[in-house]
């Protein structure tokens, strides 16, 4: 038996709303239908693709996401193929963007506004990710490009590099050191020094202070770089970090100032990945250029506010 793009169609949507009854309602056809779907694609395979759960839940299996980056890659070329007869229609089709947690709020939205612009049928669903998931899901297809700083992400990808940053101190409003233009990494390691605790980060921190023969007096870990912010405006510690809000300022509405580092330290890169050997569907081409302008033309002026407002 043969698949069909409608049976990768409906399996698609049941794996992307988690549940059959959504999916069906989306579609707007029977629930049996996307059960029909999904039982002849396993029957296909040979082997399950989804996991049933109770309620009309579905879960993908390792080897349902192989199966379903497969057929996201197909059914995007199939819309794109239907579209060349008429060139204004656009490109339309489904792309699974997994970003780093910290960094989706500041190029998500911005980025997907553009894209919409430019080609409102292409469909981004878009995933928050942590250093420990994010590289596994690319590796097993259940993401098709991620954005992320260049930390754990596996050998079987290939990432381009969007830019690259410089660790910089992030201090409470009247420590010290605000009143240096730079600090060292010495001078930081004698504070106690606040790290979020998400796999790779603060390990990453660490080595920083390692590569400079030096380890923290005292280290505490946070389980977000929001609480990383307000624990430091509240003059709890001191802390590295790469991004920069607009607008310096932690929930709590207090100030934070940051200060580059006079020690020599390796910049840190924002990429776009992708599987290797996974050759790009169009959508996900235009994905990748709309993400390489706009870190070439907003993030410089968003950093710039950044630095203006944190003098």
């Amino acid at each position: 038996m043969s698949l069909t793009l409608r049976q990768l169609r409906y399996a698609q949507a049941a794996a992307r709303y988690g549940n059959v009854t959504t999916a069906a309602k989306v579609l707007h056809v029977s629930q049996p239908s996307i059960s029909m779907a999904i039982t002849q694609i396993e029957e296909h395979f040979g082997k399950p693709v989804f996991v049933r759960q109770r309620g009309s839940g579905v879960s993908l299996t390792a080897f349902g996401h192989v199966v379903m980056a497969k057929a996201r890659q197909l059914l995007a070329d199939a819309e794109t193929l239907e579209t060349l007869a008429d060139a204004d229609s656009g490109l339309r089709g489904e792309l699974v963007l997994g970003c780093f947690e910290d960094l989706a709020p500041y190029c998500v939205p911005s980025i997907l506004a553009r894209l919409r612009r430019r080609c409102p049928a292409i469909d981004v669903v878009v995933r928050e990710e942590g250093f420990d998931t994010i590289g596994r899901h690319l590796d097993d297809g259940a993401i098709d490009l991620a954005i992320s700083y260049d930390l754990g992400l596996p050998a079987s990808s290939t990432a381009t590099i969007l830019c690259e940053l410089a660790p910089q101190a992030l201090l409470p409003a009247g420590h010290a050191l605000a009143e240096r233009a730079s600090v060292t990494m010495a001078e930081l390691a004698g504070e106690p020094l606040i790290l979020t605790d998400q796999a790779q980060s603060w390990q990453h921190v660490l080595e920083l202070f390692h590569l400079c023969n030096l380890r923290p007096a005292q280290a505490i870990r946070t389980g977000s770089f929001e609480l990383q912010r307000a624990m430091v405006a509240n003059g709890l510690g001191v802390a590295l970090a790469y991004s920069r809000p607009y607008g310096d300022f932690s929930y709590d509405g207090r100030p934070l100032l940051r200060r580059p580092i006079a020690d020599p330290l390796p910049l840190q890169r924002i990429v776009i990945a992708q599987k290797a050997r996974n050759a790009l569907a169009a959508i996900q081409m235009v994905f990748v250029e709309e993400t390489r302008r706009w870190f070439d033309e907003v993030w410089p002026t968003i950093h710039a506010g950044a630095a203006h407002v944190a003098a």
